[in-house]
């Protein structure tokens, strides 16, 4: 599917923000781990959230529901996996680094793969953490990476783990530890990537009910035995996808309010509002919810990301519309993830006309004359959204396959149509 984009401009329009999807993935694992039943409502309805919905009901946990409201009758810690049967992750990353050590749950073995993105992404510091506590692991493909098979039990000790790729893979262990056998003590050589959603994790864990310490984000232990209770569970707004809301405001000029946002939120794309003001945007929290505005020119800013990964897009998009560069640093993990994020926006604004320097760790945007073209996001849904907000700036920009939004955000073209933008 092919999208054009209109030009707009001092755009008035108000958005709800649609469900976190980290928060949905974390406490719908938390809820199938529990003891008793669990209600999570404002659950997000997307691919990603689907295939970690799918698998636990595949390991034998009764979940019901349609709409967002989900209810799962956890099993107290154990899976029914099926001997033999492979599991398909599909594109989400989320789903195999998680399902990875949930694995050592389950009383047969378990072969875990995914689309061929997926199995060129790395999860070998993962397998060589897991394996110190319990996990026996093969590679059925390239060392390091999946499609994989799992076995063994989850023993608890001590372990090391390096978060440099992903936070996900502390956040994987982190996950299943209250099931452990005994006390599991994590440890960090050094500070984690996208730290922020370590701080999602413990937050669903401690709202289950596990109890643990942690020494900042270089280690944490979690209390064996102290186990997940079934509760009802509010999945808060997403920080990540209502940054394409705020980024309108940004580049096209007048005002956008975003309801549904918690203001104390653990998200690291709350960062993202620190970098909207500084580059000279008005940010205002009223009662009917978050208001972004902007009136005169973006000034360009530098500014570390390394914890707000999934707004790094979006910033670059407003970036190539101020009068001065813009440095993003801390972001060499978004060659990681659906897609080369790094690359991929830089294809996109030079497309449309900015020029970008790549780094090690960092990305440059050079703002230019900008124009319309042809978008094509590799298949990646953040890649997609955030080329969209810089369409609507320019004017005349073709989306190529529009439907990748489906991974984390299915209402996107619908939320812009209600809101007179296509």
């Amino acid at each position: 599917m092919r999208i054009q984009l209109p030009r707009a401009k001092e755009v008035q329009a108000t958005f709800a923000a649609p469900p976190s999807k980290s928060f949905t993935h974390r406490a719908y694992i938390a809820g199938a781990l529990a003891e008793g039943r669990s209600v999570i409502s404002n659950a997000l309805l997307a691919d990603d959230t689907a295939v970690t919905r799918n698998i636990l009901t595949e390991w034998g946990i009764p979940i019901q529901g349609s709409g967002g409201l989900v209810e799962i009758e956890g099993k107290g810690g154990t899976f029914c996996c099926e001997k033999g049967k492979r599991i398909d992750v599909h594109d989400s990353g989320t789903s195999i680094r998680f399902f990875t050590t949930l694995a050592l749950l389950c009383t047969v073995p378990v072969v875990l793969e995914g689309s061929r993105r997926m199995h060129e992404r790395p999860i070998g510091s993962l397998i060589d953490a897991i394996r110190r506590i319990g996990a026996e692991c093969t590679y059925l493909g390239k060392e390091g990476f999946p499609p994989l098979r799992i076995s063994g039990t989850l023993q608890g000790g001590n372990i090391e783990i390096s978060g440099k790729e992903s936070s996900q893979f502390i956040s994987s262990i982190l996950l299943a530890s209250p099931y452990a056998q005994e006390d599991i003590t994590l440890t960090c050589p050094e500070i984690p990537v996208s730290q922020a959603y370590i701080d999602i994790t413990l937050r669903v864990m401690q709202d289950f009910g596990a109890r643990y310490k942690r020494n900042g984000y270089t280690s944490y232990t979690v209390q064996s035995g102290a186990h997940y209770t079934g509760t009802n569970y509010m999945v808060e707004g997403d920080y990540s996808s209502a940054a394409y809301f705020m980024a309108i405001a940004a580049i096209c000029g007048g005002s956008v309010t975003v309801t549904g946002l918690n203001p104390s939120t653990p998200q690291g794309d709350h960062l993202f509002l620190e970098a909207l003001s500084a580059m000279g945007c008005k940010i205002h929290w009223k009662e009917e919810g978050l208001n972004i505005s902007r009136e005169g020119d973006l000034s360009g800013i530098t500014i570390n990301m390394s914890s707000s990964p999934d707004s790094v897009q979006t910033l670059c998009m407003i970036a190539a519309c101020a009068r001065s560069p813009t440095t993003i640093t801390g972001v060499h993990h978004l060659r990681l993830k659906e897609s080369d994020r790094l690359q991929s926006t830089a294809d996109v604004l030079r497309t449309l006309g900015a020029d970008v320097r790549l780094g090690k760790e960092h990305i440059t945007i050079l703002p230019g004359p900008l124009h319309s073209g042809v978008v094509d996001p590799k298949n990646d849904h953040r890649t997609v959204m955030s080329a969209a907000v810089l369409g609507l700036g320019i004017g005349g920009v073709t989306i190529l396959q529009a439907e990748c939004v489906n991974k984390s955000f299915p209402e996107f073209w619908m939320r812009l149509r209600e809101a007179g933008l296509l």
